[in-house]
Formats: C-alpha cells, sequence, structure tokens
C-alpha cells in the first residue's frame, strides 16, 4: 500500500510544482540590478562548472572559477549564487578577500527543478561580472512543505 501511495505521488509531483509561486527565469535581471546598485555586470571571467543533467536536485555539484589577481588593488570581494527557479532563489553568498589567494569556489546547491543558474561576482572597484547557466533537473528538491 506505501508503494502505491509513493507512486501516485511521484506521479503528481510535478502537477503540484507548477502554482506554487516559482520565480520566472526573467526575475535573475531584477536580483542583479538590486544587488549591483543597478551598475551593469561585464559577462567575462567567470567560468561555471555544474552538470547539464542531474538526476537528483538535492545536491548538485557546483564549481566557480572568477578570474581575478586577488591582489589588495584588484580581488574578489564576494560570489552570489541564484537559482531562477528556487522557492528562495538567492542560493548563496561566499564573501572573499585579496588573502583568499584565488576565487575559487566548489559546493553542492538544492535545485527545485530545471532551471538556469546565475553567479554574480562582485569586484573591488565597484566592478561586477556574470554568468549563467542551465541544468535539467530531473527530481527537484526545494519545495516548501506547505507546495505538496
Amino acid at each position: 500500500m506505501k508503494r502505491r501511495i509513493f507512486i501516485l505521488l511521484g506521479a503528481l509531483f510535478p502537477f503540484a510544482v507548477r502554482g506554487q509561486g516559482f520565480s520566472s527565469p526573467a526575475d535573475a535581471a531584477k536580483w542583479i540590478a538590486e544587488t549591483t546598485g543597478g551598475a551593469i555586470p561585464g559577462k567575462a571571467g567567470i567560468e561555471i562548472e555544474l552538470p547539464q543533467i542531474a538526476e537528483n536536485g538535492n545536491a548538485v555539484p557546483l564549481h566557480i572559477r572568477v578570474a581575478s589577481a586577488m591582489t589588495p588593488a584588484e580581488h574578489v570581494k564576494a560570489i552570489h549564487v541564484f537559482a531562477e527557479r528556487n522557492p528562495r532563489p538567492r542560493v548563496a553568498t561566499f564573501h572573499l578577500g585579496p588573502d583568499a589567494g584565488r576565487a575559487d569556489i566548489m559546493t553542492r546547491v538544492r535545485l527545485g527543478g530545471t532551471q538556469g543558474v546565475t553567479v554574480l561576482a562582485e569586484l573591488s572597484g565597484g566592478r561586477w561580472r556574470v554568468a549563467a547557466q542551465n541544468v535539467l533537473v530531473t527530481t527537484g528538491a526545494c519545495l516548501d512543505e506547505g507546495s505538496l
């Protein structure tokens, strides 16, 4: 009996997710503008390693590298990660400085489904860089308990 309920919930899962107020992909521009204070970020200098297909959204490996000399005059101050369809799209913020040696982050993120992941890097001198990559998630995570 439990197996049948599990299969039934699995079959209904996509329908439960659709109407739950996930953000649209266009919101990424809004988050970037809010974070940068309206500054326009450059589109070069960030390398994102994210699998094209993730079988499970609970722990998707993410590797971010930002090209920087990491000196007191030129360094990465912060790296912001946004997942456009998560219930809470601001996934993480990593604070760095010249003592970090390099701007290289490896972590795992939870993703609520197939979506784009946007990385925004804050550099010294008030400069910004941005990059994005899509990932196909076959089994999503990140659902609010009230959504089922």
